[in-house]
């Protein structure tokens, strides 16, 4: 519903939703010209398990989409241009829009490198409308050669189902006193959190709008639901009261974690505790780059049949250092596989950052050698050394052999949370 800022005033809270139109495909279609126009594909190779990451507009009409296999991609559009990840590209044009949200208002929470709530409540942080304001974010992401749609309304669930009505370049505005109206004709599915699962149990209750589980009988929902049928049934009469977080506050870092998926199964267990130090390698330069250091350690494997394991345990002490935790990860092994067991996918996670410090057990000469301090001293100042010749020289600058090995032996694939450091 577009409408004319003068029209209707806004009053009470205004929250918007802004979502890059195929951002990964939109950057490198600016980037590569003679692309525009034609179906562009990010994402990991077909012929390497991958995943599609971002497919252009004239790729979805193919029936290309996100999350699809890559193989099949190619399949429904066999004459699309493919194109690998380029991650720091994206990060530099994600920055590029979120300060663009941040001319505009203090309050702008990244939930992922194409998508952030903005809080433009009329006499908040500005007097102008916030239509007016949306409109403007919209051109000056335009002249930086990208797209987005936005959504507005009074909450989160109302500005996140609006920004996905109008796509590409889309801006749906649902007035306050207007969001029941706007929902209700919608399916359940429309509403972040409800899943195939969920929008199953929900029909069984003979409710497929959010209009009819905005009417539903609390009780029936919370024997349904548990605590979540209640909260459910306020979102779709768009009765959410929500808070638009800052994203850089540090406390809302819960874990910092990497994952690879493999081209071809990992069988060996020499490949599988190199393949872990590598990923954890990753992890440490990440958790140095955010300053933080965490005491839990997890690994993460996913077998051939796309089923996952998860092993947790506890350190001494907070760390960020891959010479410490990635051999905690790979003594994780024994709980997760056994030999003749093949493994696809490898992750390894560190949390805890914020356990209190004075409850930290340190050991001074552990098994009476002095030699082990010195050790870690060396191996945080290798790491420090190689995260410098890295973010000056680029990722390739200096390898272990370990990373040498799986170089080429990942899918390829983009996350859609692409981490911002």
């Amino acid at each position: 519903m577009e409408t004319r800022s003068d029209i209707i005033a806004w009053n009470g809270p205004a929250v918007g939703l802004l979502d890059l139109d195929a951002f990964f495909a939109s950057v490198e279609q600016l980037d590569h010209p003679e692309w525009r126009g034609k179906p562009v594909i990010v994402g990991g190779s077909p012929e390497k398990r991958g995943v599609v990451s971002t497919a252009s507009y004239e790729a979805r009409v193919y029936g290309v989409h996100s999350a699809m296999a890559s193989a099949t991609a190619k399949r429904l559009c066999p004459d699309a241009i493919w194109a690998s990840p380029n991650f720091k590209r994206y990060r530099e044009m994600s920055d590029k829009v979120m300060s663009i949200i941040k001319d505009e208002t203090p309050r702008v929470e990244q939930v992922s490198i194409d998508e952030a709530f903005f809080d433009v409540t009329p006499g908040r942080f500005s007097r102008e409308s916030p239509v007016d304001i949306c409109q403007r974010i919209q051109r000056r992401v335009l002249g930086l050669g990208i797209s987005c749609s936005i959504g507005i309304g009074v909450n989160k669930t109302v500005a996140k189902i609006a920004s996905e009505r109008e796509k590409p370049r889309g801006l749906t505005v649902v007035f306050p006193g207007t969001e029941a109206g706007f929902l209700a004709p919608l399916p359940v599915s429309a509403m972040s959190g409800i899943g195939p699962a969920a929008t199953s149990k929900l029909a069984e209750m003979g409710i497929k709008t959010l209009g009819q589980l905005a009417h539903a009988d609390e009780k029936e929902l919370e024997v349904r639901f548990g605590v979540m049928g209640p909260r459910m049934r306020e979102r779709a009469a768009g009765r959410e009261k929500s808070v638009v977080q800052l994203s850089d506050a540090e406390e809302e870092v819960k874990s910092v974690s990497n994952e690879r998926t493999f081209e071809t199964d990992i069988t060996g267990r020499d490949e599988l505790e190199a393949a872990i130090l590598h990923i954890a390698g990753m992890v440490g330069r990440r958790l140095r780059k955010k300053g933080l250091k965490g005491r839990t350690v997890t690994l993460k494997l996913r077998y051939d049949t796309l089923r996952s394991r998860t092993a947790q345990t506890r350190l001494d002490s907070r760390v960020d250092d891959e010479h410490v935790f990635g051999p905690v990860a790979v003594g994780l092994l024994d709980e997760l596989w056994k030999p003749g067991i093949r493994v696809r996918l490898v992750g390894v996670g560190i949390s805890s950052f914020d356990d209190d410090p004075a409850g930290e057990q340190l050991r001074l000469f552990p098994d009476g050698q002095a030699s082990e301090n010195e050790r870690s001293r060396n191996h945080a100042n290798l790491s420090r050394v190689t995260d410098a010749l890295k973010e000056r020289f680029g990722d390739d600058a200096v390898e272990y052999g370990r990373d040498l090995r799986f170089r080429s032996k990942t899918t390829g694939t983009a996350p859609k949370d692409l981490p911002k450091d």
